[in-house]
């Protein structure tokens, strides 16, 4: 049966060119038995890309509810890739950056793009300092910030890069002000097939408020929560757990996750950004989370990753920087924190730790 999505003619992977989608099938059907295991993995979406069937399979990360598998159809995947395309002016020939996996979304999302629009693709192991190793330059690439952080000094390399996955500290907020590199941040999950919202990070666009790509739009429910509008791409008033300070219908700025607020005394508190104030200051590993206190109800604590609790410094100085109802009430340290599959602290498993060591 023939597939129900095209290969763009102009489509190339790490220099290769194809005639027809029968001819990369067959091509990924050799990279899964000799490729690299993020080779299988862009191997295994390609063959899935062009079978017969209308959807995509995939794992949610948890914005909008406990994770879960869930399926995409492949025409909203291709409408979410021409929407990066308008925003960001990208066209047939442009030359991209593959360095993350396709075992998730953002990766899967830079393959259909690719394929869909007819890219010049260079795809290389997900490792944290990726693009250094190679002399190749780029109109466009994506990663998360720990890799950007191992890249700044090859960040010239690429002309438009977006980062998702996590939140940018501001430590490393500050160091890409001196990069001639276009750099964004973008908010989105998995269930909107990546990115509905987009802010300038450097240069004289910079702010900190996250503007719509074409076809999306924006509410907020009676949480303060953000409601994503997006009906091209399957998601119609998708109800989010993220608290937003909503500008309109286009544009919000974010607070935090709503699953995380403290009630400290009757003041809502949102861990995150009293966290990006912290950043700059506290290099280790660290979280602000809360423990029950018989007077304020939840009390602030500070949580920091250390092998040695004795090691832990004198915070005193930092913490004056917060506002008094922000600042963390004690410290705990715990040699290890737990993470998801991608790399993000799991907080509810560092306060169940600290719940069993109480």
């Amino acid at each position: 049966m023939e597939p129900l999505q095209k290969l763009h003619p102009s489509f190339k992977f790490n220099g290769l060119e194809f005639q027809t989608s029968q001819e990369i099938v067959s091509f990924a059907n050799k990279l899964m038995d000799k490729g690299a295991l993020h080779e299988v993995a862009i191997a295994k979406f390609i063959i899935k890309w062009f079978d017969d069937k209308p959807h995509i399979t995939v794992q949610t990360s948890g914005s909008t509810g406990a994770p879960k598998k869930i399926k995409l159809l492949k025409t909203n995947m291709v409408q979410s890739a021409f929407a990066t395309g308008v925003y960001f002016n990208l066209g047939t020939n442009n030359t991209a950056l593959l360095c993350l996996s396709a075992e998730y979304i953002a990766g899967k999302m830079m393959l259909v793009r690719a394929l869909t629009m007819g890219w010049d693709l260079h795809v290389v192991a997900p490792d944290k300092d990726a693009i250094t190793q190679y002399d190749n330059t780029y109109d466009f690439a994506a990663m998360v910030p720990y890799q950007v952080y191992h890249t700044l000094n090859a960040l010239d390399k690429i002309k438009k890069l977006i980062i998702g996955g996590g939140v940018i500290d501001p430590d490393l907020e500050a160091k890409l002000q001196t990069k001639s590199t276009q750099v964004y941040a973008t908010y989105g999950m998995t269930e909107t097939i990546t990115h509905v919202a987009i802010r300038r990070v450097n240069g004289e666009d910079k702010s900190n408020v996250y503007t719509a790509l074409p076809n999306v739009s924006f509410e907020v429910d009676h949480r303060g929560c953000l409601v994503i509008d997006a009906p091209s791409l399957g998601s119609s008033k998708l109800v989010t757990n993220d608290v937003v300070t909503l500008h309109d219908t286009k544009s919000f700025e974010w607070l935090g996750r709503f699953d995380n607020v403290i009630n400290s005394g009757g003041v809502k508190l949102h861990p995150e950004k009293i966290e990006q104030v912290l950043r700059v200051f506290i290099k280790v590993p660290f979280i602000i989370c809360s423990m029950p206190d018989t007077a304020l109800g939840e009390q602030l604590i500070l949580v920091l990753e250390l092998d040695d609790p004795n090691q832990v410094a004198n915070y005193r100085d930092v913490i004056s920087e917060l506002a008094s109802y922000q600042r963390p009430k004690k410290i705990f340290t715990l040699s290890k924190f737990p993470l998801t599959e991608t790399g993000k602290i799991k907080r509810d498993g560092i306060k169940s730790l600290l719940n069993s060591y109480s």
